[in-house]
This record gives structure tokens, sequence and C-alpha cells, in this order.
């Protein structure tokens, strides 16, 4: 017996964690395991004090904001610094129209936005790097795209091909929509110089898409696929994959119909969660800022028609996100344009890790 406790005494002796024993016994207490700590999705401020901004985008690591009703470019400093850069001219929208898209391509900031009964788009020269960013002379790329208070559109994005599109909305008359002689309720494509493209759908126009009630947002997927989001009357906001010619059936169609008519969205929602405005693409996940909806949702481009969201009802109406140059999501919020209910230091741009 002795000599087995003597066995056991020794081999305790040699073991780096010891064997139990009390407050005298001089061993010491194993160290617990330590627990993975996810990482936190909680997402910072960039900046406040913004007045309906509109859209986000980036001159090298300068990111740019435009401003629905001051018709102001603003650049953001490293520490939420807000410069205004310019003020574009002929500006003079009223209700959802005003300065709207913008977007940075070859040395031009690309602009969209309501002059009265029209919504053109126009270019200008950039120079300059953060505060000192400062555009030059506005070229004009199109004009006539019609306009009103409500369902101008308004997004601007290059494509992979390197043309220029452009979302418009059916500017409160559905009918336009369906009419290949109006450039109402489409997505637009033209050349950086507001060309029409040789090989568009439609010859000699800039018409790409029609049958849309109003996009507001557009991204690329890497295999270059585009998907744009669009905004339903009473029933159902979509997701769409935009094909070049594509009629996606507005007003006859909102949301799934079926049949061989019209193209139906890849993913719905009930307008009330929805509103579905800017769109990004990232690690294989499409984000929606969504307005009414007050939330950021994720879709997952392998398995598109489902999604997850975040940040519901936390910070108000999200108009913009886009893919900042440090791979973080810039996320717009939009609570200042009279239908939200602004808080402390609306509006606001939020950085979020890819969620």
């Amino acid at each position: 017996m002795w000599k087995a406790a003597g066995s056991a005494w020794a081999i305790c002796a040699l073991m780096a964690a010891g064997c139990g024993g009390g407050s005298n016994s001089g061993g010491t207490a194993p160290t617990p395991p330590t627990v993975p700590t996810a990482p936190s999705t909680t997402p910072t401020v960039v900046t406040t004090g913004l007045q309906a901004p509109w859209a986000i985008t980036f001159n090298g690591a300068t990111p740019l904001v435009s401003e629905r009703g001051s018709a102001r470019i603003l650049a953001v400093g490293a520490n939420g610094s807000l410069t205004s850069i310019a003020t574009i001219a002929g500006v003079n929208g009223s209700g959802e129209g005003g300065l709207l898209g913008i977007t940075v391509h070859d040395g031009y900031l690309y602009a969209y936005f309501t002059a009265g009964a029209e919504n053109r788009i126009e270019r200008y020269p950039l120079t300059g790097t953060g505060a000192s960013t400062r555009l030059g002379a506005a070229q004009t790329l199109l004009t006539g795209i019609p306009s009103r208070t409500n369902h101008n559109g308004g997004r601007l994005a290059f494509g992979p091909d390197g043309m220029l599109y452009a979302t418009t909305g059916d500017a409160g008359t559905a009918s336009r929509a369906q009419d290949l002689t109006s450039l109402a309720g489409k997505i637009l494509r033209m050349t950086p110089d507001g060309r029409i493209p040789a090989n568009n759908p439609f010859p000699n126009s800039y018409i790409y898409s029609y049958g849309h009630r109003n996009v507001q947002g557009l991204a690329w997927a890497s295999d270059g696929t585009l998907y744009a989001s669009e905004f339903g009357e009473n029933t159902w906001d979509e997701l769409n994959i935009i094909k070049a010619g594509g009629n996606y059936g507005w007003p006859a169609a909102e949301g799934k119909v079926g049949g061989t008519l019209y193209i139906d969205p890849v993913q719905q929602w009930p307008t009330s969660e929805a509103s579905p405005s800017g769109i990004a693409i990232s690690g294989g996940n499409l984000y929606i800022a969504n307005l009414r909806g007050e939330r950021l949702r994720k879709v997952p481009l392998a398995a598109v028609g489902t999604s997850t969201e975040f940040y519901t009802r936390q910070y108000g109406r999200l108009r913009d996100v886009v893919v900042a140059p440090d791979g973080r999501l810039y996320i717009l919020t939009n609570n200042t344009d009279g239908r939200g209910t602004p808080q402390t230091g609306d509006d606001r741009i939020l950085s979020a890790p890819l969620l």
C-alpha cells in the first residue's frame, strides 16, 4: 500500500498541472480554457451633422457625400470634419428631388440631380485630395430625364465594362416605365462621356432595362452579374438581377408574378420592412440600406432568397451603403429628409465591419 501511494505521489509531483490539493499543497490552479470573443458588429461614427444626405463615393481614400437639398458635395476628413468642396449649380428639386447620386471615375465626379421638370447627369473634373478636392467646370452628359417630387431614381455606378449606369424612376407616371421612348422607369447605360454604346440592347437608346418603378441601388458581383434594388408600391419591394433589354413588369407587375412576360425579382420583402435604397457587394454578400425598414440587410449571393438583418430600428432610415477602400462598410443614415425622426448627431456616416 505504501509503495503504491508513493508511486502515485511521485507521478503527481512530476505532473506540471499538479494533483489538486488545498492552499497548503503548493500546487498551481489550472488555467481555465480561453473562450473566443466574437468580433463586434457595432459600427463606429465617421461623421455627423449631415443634412438630407443621399450618396457616398470615394475619391481615393476621401469619402465624398451629396446632400439632396443643399446641393453640396462634402469631403469627410480623417477626424470626421466636413468640408464643402462644391455646390452643384442648377439643382432646384423639391420633395424627393435634388442632388442625388454621385460617383467618381477616372478623374471625374459624376452627379445625378433634379433641375425643375427634368433630371440631369453631369460630370466635373476632379483636382486635389481630401479637403482640398475641387470640381472643375460642368460637362452635361444627359438631360430630359422626367422628374417629379417623387420617383426620381438617381443612383449612378460604373460597371465592370467601364460604362456608366444610371437609375431613373417613373416620375409618378407608371405607364412611362413600359414606354421605350421615355427615359423614366429605366436603368440607363452610357459611355463615360455620355454617348450611347453601340452594344446597348435597343438601337440608338440609352435604355438598358425597363419596367421599373423606382430603382435606387446598383451593384455587380465578381462574375459580372448586375443586381438592382427597387421600391414597390404597396405590396413588395424587390431585389432584381438585371439583364440587358429585360422588362421588369411595372406597372403590370409588383413582386413575383411568374410567367414569361416579365422578369421576376430574385427576392422580395413587404414594403413596410424595406424601401431598399443603396446596395453594395463584398465577400460574396450583398448589403442593402433600407429606409422605411430602418435596417441593413445582408443577402448571401450563394443563397439569394435568404437574408440576415442588422441594426434594425437602431439608427433610423438608411439611404446608402458602400464598401470603403479599407474594406469596411460605410452606411449613410437619412433621418433629416423630412420623413425620419432625427437622433442627436443625425445625419451621420457609420463604419461597420463586413457582417
